[in-house]
């Protein structure tokens, strides 16, 4: 039966009943796209390529639940793991933008940092060895719940003093996977993004693992909570951050050998982080400014790749720049780098290196021209002494030895 009706411009229009349209054939440019897809398909397989992967809603969480098996993951050419980015792709997660972004933007494999790059320090690194080595060397010692690894490690101090220096080294020592984290990192303007890159970050670390997430600047992340300016988004990441953490050395026996992961924080603000946060970094060291043989050691590092002259008294700058950071020291050896190359590089000289070149004089030549007049001497050091200056504060050092006394780790 057809129905008719009168629209609003007096036409008639007639409506077709559906079961006339279930039964009406498709139209002939659809008809062919139908049938060229059904005779791609058999072609497809024999081909050896994978049909459509229906997408899921969103990565697996859970931890261990949604990390894919180890052994069916591993390449067949080489037998290394592939990337986490390439496994989410393979299995249709829709947070796959985000975890690439994580791994473009976070994951360093194997820093080449180590501890003989880090002058002094001495005993934060015993400690550091006690608290995040000792659990990556040798997690043997950790089964059963014959020890038990701390949740993460917090190091304060002075700006300036060391302490992503200290993180890479550890990440290197232990040949673990190293996540440098900022709060830039975990920023988005979409609503709950953020805290799902906090997860994403912690499923990936377990998925690397044995990997260490290291936060700098973590009170800009995980601050007092409560506050009349907080943003309820900045509350809900702190809240994910704080669940995750609690979450990496807990659940089965087997987390200890197959999710090594440890978090290392650092910030020069310590009495601006949540209590939670406080408590779930168990590790508390204090990086200290160097002392007089750090400072000797320091200028050593610092000033081995340059010709320096025998009148360099190491102990005599040791001695005057008590207060100095070791980011200071630095500062005042590339200051001092700088003067002997003022001193050669005269118009004069300039003249007399473009003439050599002219004569056909080589690289080799012409560097040893260069190398007789860079030589850093004592008042080259002395004049860099006079422009930089030490940049913390004798108030802001108490500050931190207090905070120390009262939640410090020994």
């Amino acid at each position: 039966m057809v129905l008719t009706g009168i629209s609003n411009n007096n036409h008639r229009v007639k409506a077709t009943p559906p079961a006339r349209l279930a039964n009406r054939a498709p139209p002939p440019e659809k008809a062919n796209y139908l049938d060229h897809r059904k005779q791609s398909a058999p072609a497809a397989a024999a081909n050896g390529r994978p049909g459509p992967t229906p997408r899921k809603s969103s990565a697996p969480t859970g931890g261990q639940q949604g990390t894919p098996s180890k052994d069916k993951l591993k390449k067949a050419a080489d037998g290394e793991k592939p990337k986490y980015s390439e496994v989410a792709r393979e299995q249709g997660w829709c947070d796959v933008e985000l975890i690439e972004g994580i791994e473009r933007d976070i994951v360093d494999t194997g820093p080449k940092i180590t501890f003989d790059d880090i002058a002094g320090l001495e005993h934060t690194k015993e400690l550091l060895q006690e608290a995040v080595m000792l659990p990556q060397i040798a997690p043997h010692l950790f089964k059963d719940g014959r020890l038990k690894p701390c949740n993460g490690v917090l190091m304060f101090g002075p700006p300036g003093t060391g302490k992503t220096l200290l993180a890479k080294a550890v990440a290197n020592v232990c040949n673990s996977t190293f996540f440098n984290v900022s709060a830039s990192t975990l920023a988005s303007k979409y609503r709950g993004e953020s805290e799902k890159m906090v997860r994403i970050l912690f499923e990936m670390a377990r998925y690397y693992s044995p990997a260490i997430i290291f936060m700098d600047e973590i009170d800009a992340i995980a601050g007092a909570r409560g506050g009349a300016e907080e943003h309820e988004s900045s509350r809900r990441v702190k809240t994910e951050l704080l669940v995750q953490i609690n979450g990496v050395g807990s659940g089965e026996k087997s987390d200890v050998e197959n999710n090594r992961v440890m978090v290392l924080a650092a910030t020069n603000l310590p009495w601006q982080i949540d209590e939670a946060m406080r408590r779930r970094l168990t590790k508390r060291v204090y990086i200290p400014l160097p002392d007089v043989n750090g400072r000797r050691a320091l200028f050593n590092l610092n000033l081995k790749r340059v010709d320096v002259a025998p009148d360099v008294d190491y102990d005599r700058l040791a001695t005057q720049t008590e207060g100095y950071s070791g980011d200071d020291i630095c500062g005042v050896c590339e200051t001092a780098k700088m003067f002997p190359v003022k001193r050669l590089y005269t118009p004069e000289f300039m003249k007399e290196l473009a003439l050599k070149k002219t004569q056909g004089f080589g690289d080799d030549e012409i560097r040893a021209m260069e190398k007789n007049g860079l030589v850093v001497t004592m008042n080259d050091i002395v004049m860099a002494l006079e422009n930089v200056s030490k940049s913390v504060g004798q108030d802001q050092l108490v500050r931190f030895q207090k905070w120390e006394e009262e939640f410090g780790s020994k």
